[in-house]
């Protein structure tokens, strides 16, 4: 059974940096698309940065571009998330994820059950 699972989360203050990491049981990374969601206000997530496999391209959202890393360690089998320069509208639930070659644009295959970030002001 595959499992994903998050850790690194936890508590920084504006403009600190927290970076999350995401192990894999039984499940390479290599090859397929992954990436972070974070929880919006509501019942709906939105993706921060995945990697697609489809063009070998890395998208980052908005609010976080130049500020948020995501990258891999395939001998690990483990993605991370390096999130610097960090504000309090960063504080949600974050949730990695892994899919096939489309799976930044069609979804993902594989969940994590997230993790909490508090940004304190």
């Amino acid at each position: 059974e595959v499992q994903l699972v998050e850790s690194g989360g936890g508590v920084a203050q504006t403009g600190g940096s927290l970076r999350l990491s995401c192990a894999a049981s039984d499940f390479s990374f290599e090859q397929r698309s992954f990436g972070w969601w974070r929880q919006e206000a509501g019942p709906d997530r939105e993706v921060i940065a995945c990697v697609s496999q489809m063009g070998d391209k890395t998208h980052y959202h908005s609010s976080v571009k130049g500020r948020f890393t995501i990258s891999s360690d395939a001998a690990k089998r483990t993605i991370y998330l390096q999130m610097n320069n960090l504000k309090p509208d960063d504080s949600t639930v974050y949730t990695c994820a892994a899919g096939g070659p489309s799976g930044c644009y069609n979804g993902m295959y594989f969940w994590g059950k997230g993790i909490m970030v508090n940004v304190s002001s």
